[in-house]
Formats: C-alpha cells, structure tokens, sequence
C-alpha cells in the first residue's frame, strides 16, 4: 500500500506538470495528454527496465494511464475557462512547482523502493539510481518533447534533492523498515526542494570567479509558464 500510495500521488502531480507545460507551448488537447503521459510514466518505464520489469507495469497494469489522460483532460477544462491576471499566473506558477516538487518527491521512493524491494548487492547504488531515474525521467522526456533545455540540467536543486532522499531512505530502510523510511525520503526531497524554490538555492555555475554554491534572487521554474 506504501508503494501504491506514492505511486499514485506522483503520477497525479506529474500528469499536472505536464500538461501545464503543454498548455503553455500552446499544444492541442493531444499534446498535453502526452506530456502529461510523459512525465508521469516515463520515469516509470525506464525503472521498470532498469530493474528487469517487463513489459513495464504501464503497460500491463493501466491504471497510472488512465489517471494521467484524466488529469491531463482536467487541467485542460479547468484552464479553457480561466482568465488570467498576474495573480493568478503566480497561482499557476506555484501549482506547477508545488505538483512537480509532489511527483519529484514521491517518485524517488517509489524507485528507491523498488530498488531496496530486490535485494541487490549493491544497497545503495540501486536503490538510488532507480530513485533518481524515476523522478527526473518522466521531466527530461516532457522537456525534451516540449523543446526546451531539461529542468534536471538548468535549474536548481532538483536532481540532488532525489538523490539525497534516496540515500536517506537506504539508509534508515533497516533501522525502522519501509513505511517509515517511505516517508522521511518522501518529507527529505519535499523539503530540500521547497527550500530551493523559496530561497532560491543554486549549484555551481562554471564561470570566471564562481562560487560552490550562490545564493541567487528565486528564479521559479515555472517562469516559463
């Protein structure tokens, strides 16, 4: 049920961010079905063949498909009859950061779930990988599809909160067991993540005199919006 009740979330969260971003390259409703597709199973996917699940559970289990053509269908409806001012397009804004930050949370512990779940021999490297793949995948996909530079590579802390929850879950896996090492990766990632958006928390920028960390004016990825 842990694993289940993640799984849904981000799917959900993702299937938001991604048609929201369809809806702001101004696609037709089957453009942002698919972006929404894209980042809520696509991360998926790629786990599932990482760890030797095939076909992926996309494809013999639909329900994750069918919750984000719904989505998708929604968040198209609910945008068709809204009219937007700046206040409202800061809503939009913290919406798309708010359903990505979710599904960036919530597919890291699916992943890392699943990684811990086999048993491999290689408690950390697996586990996290699959963690990270899950939750940046799906977004790469969705960026690339929408013709812009993938967040993953230009934004903030993003990747680095996945892999930190990830090996946060790994290690208090076999001090207190799955549900509860679910849910501090899961409040970890929420939580670096949030305060990279609301503080405006950089990595490294190669450039000449740059510093190892700077502390920029916030710059939300849903700016481009």
């Amino acid at each position: 049920m842990t694993w289940v009740l993640f799984d849904w979330a981000g799917t959900i969260a993702f299937a938001v961010s991604g048609a929201m971003v369809g809806l702001s390259r101004r696609m037709d409703i089957f453009g942002v079905i698919v972006l929404a597709l894209l980042t809520a199973v696509g991360g998926g996917m790629v786990r599932d063949v990482l760890a030797g699940i095939t076909p992926p559970m996309a494809m013999t289990k639909p329900t994750d498909l069918l919750m984000s053509i719904v989505t998708a269908v929604l968040v198209s409806a609910a945008y068709s009859v809204m009219h937007f001012d700046s206040r409202r397009r800061r809503s939009m804004t913290f919406l798309y950061n708010l359903s990505d930050t979710i599904g960036l949370a919530s597919f890291t512990v699916t992943g890392a779930l699943t990684g811990l779940s086999q048993g491999t021999g290689a408690p950390y490297v697996f586990p996290v990988t699959l963690g990270v793949v899950t939750a940046v995948g799906g977004g790469m996909l969705r960026d690339l599809m929408a013709q812009r530079v993938p967040v993953v590579l230009r934004m903030d802390v993003y990747a680095v909160a996945s892999l930190i929850g990830g090996i946060v879950m790994c290690w208090s896996w076999p001090l207190w067991g799955a549900e509860i090492s679910s849910w501090l990766c899961f409040l970890v990632v929420l939580l670096l993540r949030g305060c990279a958006l609301h503080f405006g928390w950089q990595l490294y920028h190669p450039h000449p005199g740059g510093r190892l960390f700077q502390h920029r004016a916030k710059q939300h990825q849903g700016r481009e919006l």
